[in-house]
């Protein structure tokens, strides 16, 4: 055999070789892949069979646990809501009426030499307390206010539903032609209403108005001045 042939000979055996022995490697790698497979295979029943019923119970243990925990803390949770009355007990807190939560309407009425009634219902949905002081009764860009119509205090209003509250004011007290025309008051549940309301009520002269507390029928709502 010549060189050049020998050459090639032993080129081509040693190729041969090569993807031999690589295919012996491989064969060997998966005879091990599946011989692993086959032993974990094998060991997974017995690692199933034993955790279920260790599982299980140390789950339901501990659900139960929690869940019982949880209810506690929401039970005393809403028993503690409301206000501290002092003794042990609470109860709902009230909220107070702001102008924003109030449908408005007027009325002119004659008696009393003339005055407007002012008629409050709480809005759809809504249930909220007027205080037991004046209504804040604005005229002009001045400002001007009414002042109490009524020597003592009113009560408080709880507005709901079909409850209407009721104020009356005089929007002049004095005598002459003294005044200043307008044609609008302006509403506010107390001085710190942030949302006040302006209403219209025709055109009436201001001077030294007067408004009376909330009430609960239109008659008890004249400015006798």
């Amino acid at each position: 055999m010549s060189g050049n042939r020998r050459k090639a000979f032993l080129v081509s055996a040693a190729l041969v070789g090569g993807a031999m022995l690589m295919t012996a490697c491989q064969d060997s790698d998966t005879a091990k892949d599946t011989g692993a497979a086959q032993v974990s295979s094998s060991a997974t029943p017995v690692g199933s069979a034993a955790t279920p019923s260790g599982s299980s119970t140390t789950g339901s243990n501990q659900g139960t646990g929690k869940g019982s925990d949880a209810t506690s803390k929401g039970s005393a949770d809403g028993a503690g809501s409301g206000a501290d009355t002092g003794n042990g007990e609470r109860k709902p807190v009230e909220q107070s009426c702001g102008a924003n939560d109030i449908s408005w309407s007027t009325r002119s009425e004659t008696q009393a030499g003339g005055y407007i009634l002012i008629i409050a219902k709480a809005k759809s949905g809504i249930t909220c307390y007027l205080p037991a002081a004046l209504p804040t009764v604005a005229f002009g860009s001045d400002g001007t206010e009414a002042g109490p119509a009524e020597q003592t205090a009113g009560q408080q209003i709880k507005l709901s539903g079909g409850t209407t509250a009721y104020a009356g004011v005089n929007p002049k007290t004095t005598n002459g032609n003294g005044g200043k025309e307008l044609d609008f008051i302006i509403v506010a549940v107390g001085d710190d209403d942030p949302n006040p309301v302006s209403l219209p009520v025709g055109t009436i002269t201001v001077e030294d108005p007067i408004v009376t507390n909330w009430h609960t029928t239109p008659t008890d709502a004249v400015p006798f001045s």
